[in-house]
Order: structure tokens, then C-alpha cells, then sequence
């Protein structure tokens, strides 16, 4: 029998836990978690585990992306046995799910892996491009058409969030009563100017509901001088959130990675 994080971790001998890193075109979906109207990603993960295995399937994410959000790699993890391999599981996967969702790996771990619980930090992308994006790319970048940021402005504005604060101010409601521990901390923020584009990229401890949006809106604000950098620290330092802050759209961003263990 293993414990891990105060929660008892007991399978059967027969049951195999199973790691899946998964990516996905969100456009079409309801963002990760399952949803009553059955559009979320992990309802159509679900189906086709049952369509496998013939009964329910639960699958555990290593955490939520919003409706419209993309992903290169969420990770989740399930408990089943299967004799066939792991090649053979993942072709078995892919041959029941929709297209825009592809799982890229599957791997046999440990009883004591949880795809939330052993997760130390997500790195997420936020794309933006110079004026107007081609058609198949606005699926996945914001075009910022007639917005001319100030990089230099808004990577240095970037630098009061770093290190570990209360990000109430950059957090919207769930709803349903759902409360989050505010409390997150930033390792890192990079906005690199690629000359037709902007990539943002953040990586920390955790995020909260539309957090990583929030900042990109405020921060790409600061680089249109709507928003000074003293402005940005004191809405930080307010811990609530106002219309000031206005979420950057879903579609330009996407989960790069979920740490486990060591970042590199």
C-alpha cells in the first residue's frame, strides 16, 4: 500500500497506472475538464477509453485550459489493465478520438504518479503577431492589427510579477462557489520580439483561472501605454481584480508543458 499527499494509493496487482502526455487544438472544445454539454476534451478522452475497454473510464488532468485554450502537452493519467503494450494502447486511442485531439505518449508509472498531485509547475505560450495573422494560423495566435506594443516596456513591467504573490487581481471567477489559493508563484516570464511576432511564454508553480490571460492583457496594456508599469505593480499589490485587467483571448494560448520533478 502507498501514500502519497495523504491520499492512499491501492491497486489491484492487475491494474497498470497509466501516464498519457496529450496535445490538442481547443478551438472546437470546451476546454479540458468534463462539462455537462460533453465537449470538453477529456469527455471525448473518456468515450474513447469506453469504447476500448467497454465500461467507464476515469481520467485524472493534470489541470484545466479554458474553452478556446490549445495544448502541446497535458498530461493525465488513468488506471487499467492492458496486455497489448503501450504502442498498441495509444494506436488504440487515436483510432477512437476526434480529430484535434492526439495523444503524443503513454507510458506504465508508478501507482503513486497523480497527473494533479505529482505536477510542480505548468508552462504555458501566448502567440501574437504583428498585424494580421494568415487564416489557418488565427486559430491559434492573436492578430494584433493596428497595436504596435513596446516590447522593451512590457518585459519590463513583467518583472513585478515574478516571485511568489497573491494574483487575485489577475484571476476571474469560476463560479458555483469555487475558491482557489490565490497564492502563486512565477518563475519565469520571457517575451521574445521574433519581428512579425510576440512570443510570451510564463512558467510557475501554478495558475489561476484566467491568470496567465490576465497578465498577458495587462502587460501587452503596458506596451500600448494604457497601463503605466507603477499602475501594473499597484493593481498586483490590490489583490482584486477590476475592469482595468482585461483578459488577452483564448485562442493565442496554449500548455506547453507540466513539470514533474526537475525543470529544464
Amino acid at each position: 500500500m502507498i501514500f502519497w499527499n495523504k491520499r492512499e494509493v491501492d491497486l489491484p496487482d492487475s491494474v497498470q497506472r497509466w501516464r498519457c502526455d496529450c496535445a490538442y487544438d481547443g478551438t472546437e472544445f470546451s476546454g479540458w475538464q468534463k462539462q455537462p454539454s460533453k465537449l470538453a476534451v477529456q469527455d471525448f478522452i473518456e468515450k474513447a477509453l469506453e469504447e476500448i475497454f467497454h465500461h467507464p473510464v476515469k481520467t485524472v488532468g493534470a489541470g484545466r485550459t479554458d474553452a478556446g485554450v490549445h495544448a502541446k502537452n497535458q498530461v493525465f493519467h488513468f488506471d487499467k489493465d492492458w496486455k497489448h503494450g503501450e504502442e498498441s494502447m495509444i494506436k488504440a486511442m487515436r483510432s477512437h478520438l476526434p480529430e484535434g485531439i492526439s495523444p503524443r505518449k503513454i507510458r506504465k508509472v508508478a501507482p503513486r504518479f497523480h497527473a494533479h498531485i505529482s505536477a510542480k509547475g505548468k508552462k504555458y505560450r501566448y502567440r501574437m503577431i504583428k498585424g494580421w495573422a494568415m487564416p489557418q494560423d488565427e486559430r491559434f495566435v492573436l492578430s494584433l492589427k493596428n497595436l504596435d506594443p513596446d516590447v522593451n516596456k512590457m518585459r519590463d513591467a513583467s518583472g513585478c510579477l515574478l516571485g511568489a504573490h497573491d494574483f487575485s487581481a489577475f484571476a476571474a471567477l469560476r463560479g458555483k462557489g469555487e475558491q482557489e489559493n490565490p497564492l502563486k508563484e512565477i518563475w519565469k516570464i520571457d517575451l521574445t520580439d521574433r519581428g512579425k511576432e510576440i512570443d510570451f511564454t510564463i512558467e510557475g508553480s501554478g495558475f489561476l483561472y484566467k491568470m496567465v490571460r490576465s497578465i498577458v492583457g495587462a502587460l501587452l496594456d503596458v506596451g500600448v501605454g494604457k497601463l503605466s508599469y507603477p499602475e501594473l505593480r499597484q493593481i498586483l499589490k490590490s489583490r482584486k481584480r477590476t475592469e482595468v485587467v482585461v483578459s488577452a483571448p483564448a485562442h493565442g494560448l496554449s500548455l506547453e508543458k507540466v513539470f514533474y520533478g526537475k525543470r529544464k
